[in-house]
């Protein structure tokens, strides 16, 4: 079997950084192709310097002549901006593509990279968050591969029958599945009082019980929004309605998720919460190669407590759930909002609590059309992104 080729959209992230461990465990199997990033000059540097990809993309003009600085005279082609990103992903020579840009920024090079025909590690659940009918439709039209990233997805698939990941257009009642369940830890503040979430700080709201992630993806996890657009995804990767799913909290994440069986079988994936592990499945699909991942000590692991979702305590999940059930263009609005409400909130201007007052404001106040295009889809998100910030104004 020859090298595969890789491409990692995000590789300074940690989805990205996690990717390169696993590739460089399988060096007789996989290679770097090309490594995407935004601004990080310094991990860039290193990683290219590591793995010698063909070409290095940042997201960020002076980054990127920066970079080219730095790599002179190593043969590595440093390129700059969205249309370069389009460009590595489409190359001929490529294989698999990891998109793990966080946020609208990696819709553009991830639907590239499906229309020709890649095996895709869907890492960015944003592109089907907001574009989900659009999306699948081109995987089915381009023969694409997709293979979802994220762990409780690919818990999920894992979880399902091998005839269930081949079909076309899988129903879940064809094959004895009656529901979908998706875990969550509940994030920091599972059993902080709710009259003190107003009061959380930045700090408080990245520091993550069990997972190791970037500022924006904690903070979802945080307010449980992360889990709210999870469950967007789920529908469409799953081919299914909002209420095939339901949201299981799971304080420990040993169980990614499950699938629930007409039987009464509950069909679970578990390990470490250690992004590798969905990595490695994913590079290596249907194989299995080492992760670098232990496996789980059963006999050191002293209990799986399960409860539902508090809507109070997670208000940003229920209204993902309710975008999910109006339409596309309530989830593309909803997952802008929440990237402009984040940003401010990382930024010290809102609170915590106001993150939700943002994103609610934005689904009520913005126009809900059909979404028939990659355009209008772009042209919901920036609509929705402009309402995001003049509401902001408004909270100063």
């Amino acid at each position: 079997m020859s090298i595969q080729q890789v491409v990692i959209l995000g590789s300074t992230g940690s989805i990205g950084v996690s990717t390169l461990d696993v590739i460089a465990r399988n060096a007789d199997k996989f290679a770097v192709f090309a490594l995407v990033a935004g601004r990080n000059v310094e991990v860039m540097r290193q990683q290219c310097q590591t793995f010698k990809p063909k070409f290095a993309v940042m997201q960020c003009e002076q980054a990127a002549k920066q970079l080219a600085d730095d790599l002179a005279g190593t043969g590595i082609n440093v390129l700059t901006g969205v249309q370069a990103m389009q460009d590595v992903v489409s190359h001929s020579d490529v294989d698999i593509v990891m998109s793990a840009i966080v946020g609208a920024a990696g819709l553009l090079p991830t639907i590239s990279a499906v229309e020709h025909s890649k095996k895709v590690l869907l890492a960015n659940k944003e592109s089907l968050v907001m574009s989900g009918q659009i999306f699948m439709d081109k995987v089915k039209q381009h023969g694409a591969t997709l293979l979802p990233i994220d762990s409780e997805h690919n818990a999920i698939y894992q979880s399902l029958p091998s005839a269930f990941q081949q079909h076309s257009d899988p129903k879940l009642n064809q094959f004895g599945i009656r529901k979908i369940l998706l875990t969550g830890s509940g994030g920091p503040f599972l059993t902080r009082d709710i009259d003190t979430l107003a009061d959380v700080t930045v700090e408080e709201a990245v520091a993550h019980p069990n997972w190791s992630m970037g500022q924006k993806i904690s903070v979802d996890s945080a307010t449980m929004m992360n889990k709210g657009l999870e469950f967007i995804e789920a529908k469409w990767l799953f081919n299914c309605n909002a209420d095939d799913i339901e949201v299981v909290i799971h304080p420990q994440s040993m169980i990614h998720s499950m699938v629930q069986y007409q039987d009464g079988s509950v069909i679970a994936q578990m390990g470490q919460p250690d992004m590798r592990t969905p990595i490695a499945y994913g590079l290596s699909y249907p194989e299995r190669i080492d992760a670098g991942v232990a496996p789980l000590d059963f006999s050191q692991i002293c209990d799986f407590t399960f409860t539902k979702p508090d809507y109070h305590r997670y208000p940003n999940l229920a209204l993902a759930i309710e975008a999910c059930k109006t339409g596309q263009a309530a989830t593309t609005a909803v997952n802008a909002a929440n990237e402009i409400a984040v940003a401010a909130f990382l930024n010290k201007q809102i609170g915590f609590t106001d993150i939700y007052k943002v994103n609610a404001e934005v689904l009520n106040r913005i126009a809900i059309a059909n979404l028939s295009s990659i355009d209008d889809v772009l042209a919901q998100d920036n609509e929705a992104r402009d309402l995001a910030k003049n509401i902001l104004k408004t909270m100063e």
